[in-house]
């Protein structure tokens, strides 16, 4: 009996001194939400909105396209483009991928992040001393959704889909988070990060904007790189409904040999596809080897360029409308 009143004046005594120290009765304060705050309306399809991510560290401005006739709650299509904005207000899927003229009918909402250059969409291991801080997978995956399901009546169902480095990260973040995006449609991408020539496309690539990929997935042979590859985490895209096109690099009818933008469409344009077709080609051998389904559409020519995508976008609608639920 004395062994226990011990026992009890001890943790009464402990517990006393837990709270005056602000132990167990003191909580740890809620860390910080997303929020939306402001929004900038352009037209009745098309409004910005500006969100304070406690992730990236700042404000983070968001393009929506809504339907031109909204009837409840509709799914979310989120879009990335390629490695640098040219604007940072205004997507490059408006300007160059009629995605405002496309959409207009479409019951659904059109996210266009404006990303920051070299991003690949991803979470870096550390802020870079040239691009900042990026976080772009909580971003998108965990703080984004909510708000916009809040703002423009969303039912909580999303897909993906991306452009050349977009095209990459739209791929990588489907695979990884599986329970977010319902499907995918990658146009002219490259899929396998740990390789040899990933790898070097991807730090070439970062390095153009000053920033360094050690920083991103770190060094050579961090298994972050194994961790972001779509080819090697193929198993992880079943039953995500797919869509992947590419070109040979060949100079289409898109092409022409009148001026210098389009030599370099050709030659630096054609180059680049070759890279994407090798790579897109490799993700669909692995598709094939698990068995897991999915459409590609590997076209007889054509660049790394916004003609053949603004021809891609219809093209892969019904395979997102299908995964969304709603119409193709």
């Amino acid at each position: 009996m004395r062994r226990r009143r011990i026992s009890t004046t001890v943790f009464v005594a402990a517990l006393s001194l837990s709270i005056a120290s602000g132990g167990i009765a003191s909580a740890e304060p809620a860390a910080p939400s997303a929020r939306i705050v402001d929004t900038v309306l352009t037209s009745d399809t098309l409004r910005t909105l500006k969100v304070d991510s406690p992730a990236m560290g700042a404000v983070v401005e968001v393009q929506v396209l809504t339907p031109a006739v909204k009837t409840g709650p509709r799914p979310t299509l989120y879009m990335l483009s390629g490695i640098g904005e040219e604007d940072p207000h205004n997507s490059m899927w408006l300007r160059k991928g009629q995605a405002a003229e496309f959409f207009a009918d479409k019951n659904v909402n059109v996210v266009l992040p404006l990303a920051g250059p070299g991003s690949f969409y991803t979470d870096w291991q550390r802020d870079d001393p040239k691009l900042g801080r990026y976080q772009w997978e909580t971003f998108l995956t965990e703080e984004l959704p909510p708000l916009i399901d809040a703002a423009v009546d969303g039912n909580g169902r999303n897909a993906i889909a991306g452009l050349s480095m977009g095209a990459q990260s739209a791929m990588m973040l489907a695979a990884r988070n599986p329970d977010v995006y319902s499907g995918v449609a990658s146009y002219s991408g490259c899929f396998a990060s740990a390789e040899p020539l990933g790898q070097a496309s991807i730090r070439a690539i970062v390095g153009a904007f000053g920033g360094n990929a050690d920083n991103m997935w770190g060094g050579p042979f961090d298994p972050a790189w194994a961790e972001h590859d779509s080819v090697a985490n193929a198993e992880s895209l079943r039953g995500t409904d797919v869509y992947v096109s590419v070109g040979t690099g060949a100079p289409g009818r898109h092409e022409s040999f009148d001026t210098a933008a389009g030599w370099d469409r050709v030659v630096v344009g054609g180059l680049i596809e070759v890279g994407s077709n090798y790579c897109t080609h490799r993700l669909a051998d692995r598709l094939g080897q698990l068995n897991i389904p999915a459409t590609f559409d590997f076209t007889e020519t054509g660049t790394h360029s916004w003609p053949y995508w603004v021809e891609q976008l219809p093209k892969s609608w019904p395979t997102l409308a299908g995964s969304l639920g709603i119409s193709g």
